[in-house]
């Protein structure tokens, strides 16, 4: 791929992955960050990225690895605050999200990716078992398991009183 391919890919992409991300992790800023990194790293392998490879697939992949990297790293600094007494330092607060981001939120970092690339990123289970390295019986359950989380979530509370729940 070309700088010039590059650029044009990038353009086309990034709102794309960035909002893809930032349902896969509910917070903008995280998606943001991790899908500019991603960017970054495929500046230097923009030789090997092959439109018919699937660029956008590497970049995603690559942009959910920065991202639980981080996440263990935040783990592991919150346990070594609470094991000398103190308290992590506060983060800034969570500015909001659409209901459908925070339902998401409350799925395994597992099912929220699988239902995400299903449902935001149009892939197939196959599709998504190729990108994440699962089989396709296990992407099946993440689907199967977070529709179900995310039907008691996203009830509408209108229809449960018409309905005199």
């Amino acid at each position: 791929m070309t700088a010039e391919e590059f650029e044009e890919f990038y353009a086309h992409a990034v709102r794309r992955l960035t909002g893809q991300l930032y349902v896969m992790l509910g917070d903008l800023q995280e998606a943001q960050d991790v899908v500019q990194e991603a960017f970054v790293k495929a500046w230097s392998r923009r030789g090997r990225l092959v439109k018919e490879a699937s660029p956008e697939a590497w970049i995603r992949t690559v942009a959910w690895r920065l991202a639980v990297r981080r996440w263990h790293g935040r783990r592991r600094s919150e346990q070594a605050w609470q094991r000398h007494g103190g308290a992590p330092p506060a983060g800034a607060p969570d500015p909001g999200s659409v209901v459908l981001v925070d339902a998401l939120k409350g799925l395994s970092p597992q099912q929220r990716r699988t239902v995400a690339l299903h449902y935001i990123c149009d892939l197939s289970v196959e599709q998504i078992a190729a990108e994440t390295g699962q089989s396709t019986g296990t992407v099946k359950t993440h689907l199967s398991r977070g529709r179900a989380a995310l039907a008691d979530r996203l009830q509408d509370p209108r229809t449960q009183e018409a309905h005199g729940d």
